[in-house]
């Protein structure tokens, strides 16, 4: 299978590394050489600089791993050729053109995916195995939080040139650190955005938004929040739901799910293998990629279900810049 790379920062090169420690030798990197990571890791693939080159040696699949602002000058004309798409989440920053991306899925049967790598994590598959089956009951409410300290990230490099800090990128804390609204449409269903604060504090001397707070409604009746920001050390990722029969919470990054219910207290620390680590997660996904390339699976979260996530973060934008504006 011949994949074209489009986007050589940390992502990008993780995705790289990982397609090699597969056996896929048949890359090609799309690159602007504007990355500020050194270069030494990308010796020997042949690189373009030009996407309509790139396309002419017919690749069978493109992974868009550039910046969010960027996503859809990529995906569009590659899956028009019919390339299969790992699209890097958010997948975009407006809803502008994303109709022209559906109607070239269509028109091609292009298979995309959408990177929410997520939906790999033994925990989260826990986690919505155990509210299929009932552990809690109905459930009624949840809370989602994802914090970490943005000049942290990447220590090595100046965070105000990253993506994440840019909103001519499509940078910002709700876009960039998007996981939980996939979190909770994968558990809950569907969501709607009733009330949001989406700032910017000051802390960081961006022109993007460094810390939000939404509030959903999802399916039965359930509500949840979601807060993100660019600031907390160390950083905490984790996730509550409680329903009719008790509550399970799920601490991503201490590796622990535990919860309450008509059974009495329950932990569930066989739900991550031992040696698991992060990475594992991106593996689990490139391989689900190359499956769904194959024809062997659909995507686990398809383009349709992305930009119904977009769409409601660029609602929780809208209504949270206009409540700080007024001064809420």
């Amino acid at each position: 299978m011949r994949i074209l790379i489009a986007g050589l920062g940390s992502v990008g090169r993780r995705h790289l590394r990982n397609l090699v420690a597969l056996g896929e030798r048949d890359l090609i990197l799309l690159r602007t050489h504007r990355s500020s990571l050194p270069d030494g890791d990308l010796a020997g693939f042949p690189v373009e600089t030009d996407l309509e080159a790139a396309l002419a040696r017919r690749p069978d699949a493109l992974v868009v791993s550039n910046p969010t602002s960027l996503h859809l000058d990529v995906a569009i004309p590659a899956a028009r050729a019919g390339c299969h798409l790992l699209l890097e989440k958010p997948v975009s920053h407006t809803l502008d053109r994303v109709d022209e991306l559906l109607e070239a899925k269509r028109a091609t049967g292009a298979r995309i995916l959408v990177g929410f790598q997520f939906r790999f994590h033994p925990m989260l598959r826990r986690l919505r195995s155990l509210l299929g089956a009932g552990e809690i009951g109905e459930p009624r409410w949840a809370q989602a939080h994802y914090a970490e300290y943005l000049p942290g990230w990447h220590p090595s490099e100046d965070y105000r040139r990253s993506y994440s800090a840019r909103s001519d990128l499509g940078g910002g804390a709700l876009l960039t650190v998007c996981h939980p609204f996939d979190w909770l449409a994968w558990l809950l269903g569907p969501l709607a955005v009733t009330s949001a604060r989406v700032a910017s504090l000051g802390g960081f001397l961006m022109d993007v938004d460094d810390c939000a707070d939404v509030w959903l409604s999802a399916g039965k009746g359930a509500t949840a929040t979601v807060h993100v920001d660019y600031y907390q050390r160390p950083p905490a990722q984790w996730l509550s739901v409680a329903g009719d029969d008790g509550w399970l919470r799920s601490d991503f990054l201490a590796g622990r799910l535990q919860g309450w219910s008509r059974r009495g207290e329950v932990e569930f620390d066989e739900c991550v293998p031992a040696g698991w680590e992060r990475n594992d997660m991106f593996m689990s996904e490139i391989e689900h990629f190359l499956r769904m390339c194959r024809g062997e699976e659909p995507p686990i979260c398809g383009l349709e279900e992305g930009v119904q996530t977009l769409a409601r973060l660029l609602e929780a934008r809208r209504i949270g810049e206009a409540l700080v504006a007024e001064g809420g």
